[in-house]
């Protein structure tokens, strides 16, 4: 076991990521800080965080909330009241 110190954050998501993230963290019983902990982790070690079962369940959760958006589309994403703070 690895002790931690965890800080709160507040960070903007696009609303229907985040619906199939809680939706991937109920299914493995997470916390949303956890699943994402785990996501980075991975990511920071250039390792898949999921297996082909876990992304067939992360498809079903797209398609359940519409989640169309891909890798591609990742540092093109605005949102209005992103525009109107500048």
């Amino acid at each position: 076991m690895v002790t931690i110190e965890r800080v709160q954050t507040g960070v903007r998501v696009e609303r229907r990521l985040l619906k199939v993230l809680k939706g991937l963290a109920e299914y493995f019983d997470l916390s949303l800080g956890d699943l994402l902990e785990g996501i980075v982790l991975h990511a920071f070690a250039q390792e898949p965080p999921f297996d082909d079962s876990t992304v067939a369940v992360i498809e079903r959760l797209r398609q359940v909330y519409g989640l169309d958006l891909t890798a591609e589309d990742s540092h093109h994403l605005h949102s209005p009241d992103e525009e109107a703070e500048k």
